[in-house]
């Protein structure tokens, strides 16, 4: 998006930089110094780690059209980069203020352009995927790219908001209260989906009914009445939302509440799932590639949303075969000595370690099937006692071969694994993903099938780059394994 000097004046409620004329404009916004662009209007933040401010004088150099920089380090600047520079209390609200402009005057320039957020304690990026892909069928979209997400990601997200655009797709994350309130009201989205409350971030939250008061702020603070709400009935937290929405309300699961269902589930391993999808439209039968019956229900929730643009399952029905799965988030690597690997390492909880494990467990097809369980992080004083929880429960499906468990945490995971009943000679824990990932490259066997599961932090992509370099992938789509599902007849 083109901003001239005056609008970003306006939207950020200062003064003019006295060495930049009415009609010089800027091609785009950035926060960072290395990727800035000729014309574009750079904005210093104050990170953790760095400060912007340090660079604003070699940005303007290489042609940043003007930089914003805060009120106490205006002085320090020499008189001629001065001429050039917003003046603001606080660079980080500046970005903000202008990615919430941004949307007014997409919004402005032809009526009936919506934006549609995703939030949840997980399946929100997959959601938000499946909900762009189907939007994408009829209209151009603009989604939340990578793990934009937080207080920098959403405003930068928006500022890319441009004339073609005819809706947005953005995904919410949060960590501490407060968050959500603060990015529902920057973008104030005209639909607000809220996929699951689960375990997450127990080193910011006290219990998981703090965590559904936080995911709450969306709801809270769509720009009612006009907005919608889509809500998970089958998540009693979730369900009573309802409570605090000042309009419609859709709700998606396979609960008989719902006005979006799932039937007849029926999971087919590596192959994704069917599903007979049930809406006020009638029924219709769904074929969806991402594997895990949680997908389902992110699935539902990206139709139940898409629904308010009039999206259905006639469009599901050509787009969902299409689908992929997000980096790092139940992709199916195949190999030509004849083993599978699911790479699901992007993060981990509770809820989604269990979800993944039983699919495991449920995967016909292999002669071993192997689960390496990474520490799930952020779960506070609780962690000890969740990862054992975890532990008893894969113990309890007694169709996992071997269970390696990898940092930390993830030791209590394999005792309490053994201490419910699982081999201990099937068992192995490694301090490291770089342990792990030496024994593993060398365990696999023709027949395998392997999941990486972890969170961020643990790293456990370093097993399945480990296993790249010693062994080759299938070109395309590899053979049926051992045992082949049949499809179910229509």
């Amino acid at each position: 998006m083109r901003w001239t000097i005056p609008q970003i004046a306006e939207a950020l409620g200062v003064a003019q930089p006295v060495g930049l004329g009415a009609t010089a404009v800027a091609i785009g916004v950035s926060i960072d110094s290395r990727t800035i662009q000729p014309g574009e209007l750079f904005i210093a933040i104050r990170g953790p780690r760095h400060d912007g401010h340090v660079f604003v004088s070699a940005v303007l150099g290489a042609g940043a059209a003007a930089a914003v920089v805060d009120r106490e380090k205006f002085p320090e600047f020499p008189r001629e980069i001065q001429s050039k520079l917003f003046v603001v209390d606080d660079t980080l609200r500046a970005l903000q203020q202008l990615g919430s402009r941004a949307c007014q005057l997409w919004r402005n320039q032809r009526p009936g352009r919506m934006i549609g957020a995703v939030a949840g304690s997980v399946g929100k990026t997959t959601t938000k995927e499946i909900f762009a892909a189907l939007l994408g069928a009829r209209h151009r979209v603009l989604k939340t790219q990578g793990n934009l997400n937080n207080e920098y990601g959403l405003p930068l997200t928006l500022l890319k908001l441009d004339e073609q655009h005819e809706a947005a797709v953005i995904e919410l994350g949060m960590s501490h209260r407060g968050e959500l309130a603060a990015l529902t009201r920057i973008a104030a989205p005209d639909v607000g989906v809220i996929t699951r409350v689960a375990v997450e971030h127990l080193e910011f939250f006290e219990s998981v009914d703090e965590i559904a008061l936080a995911e709450r702020e969306l709801i809270e603070n769509l720009p009612w009445p006009k907005a919608t709400a889509v809500l998970n009935a089958d998540d009693e937290r979730v369900a009573r939302f309802t409570d605090v929405a000042r309009g419609p309300v859709i709700r998606f699961g396979t609960n008989s509440q719902a006005e979006f269902r799932a039937e007849a589930i029926e999971d087919r391993g590596l192959d994704g799932s069917e599903f007979d999808f049930v809406s006020a439209q009638g029924r219709a039968h769904l074929s969806l590639p991402l594997i895990g019956r949680h997908n389902v229900m992110n699935a539902l929730a990206a139709l139940a949303v898409a629904s308010v643009w009039g999206i259905g399952a006639e469009d599901a029905q050509r787009i969902f075969p299409t689908l992929t799965p997000a980096d790092k988030r139940g992709e199916v690597v195949r190999y030509d000595e004849g083993f599978s690997l699911i790479n699901d390492c992007y993060n981990s909880s509770p809820e989604a370690l269990n979800s993944m494990t039983n699919l495991l467990a449920a995967t016909p097809g292999y002669r071993r099937r192997i689960l390496a369980a990474g520490e799930m992080l952020e779960l506070g004083p609780l962690s000890a006692e969740l990862h054992r929880e975890c532990g008893r429960r894969a113990a309890e499906l007694q169709k996992i071969d071997w269970i390696f468990a990898v940092q930390d945490c993830a030791a209590d995971f394999l005792r309490a694994a053994v201490e419910a009943g699982y081999p201990r000679e099937r068992t192995r824990f490694f301090e490291n993903s770089q342990e792990a990932a030496k024994f593993i490259e060398q365990f696999v066997q023709p027949g395998d099938l392997l999941l990486l599961k972890g969170s961020r932090g643990v790293r456990m992509e370093r097993i399945l780059e480990a296993i790249d370099d010693r062994h080759q992938r299938v070109s395309a789509k590899a053979a049926e394994p051992v045992e082949a599902v049949p499809k179910r007849p229509r």
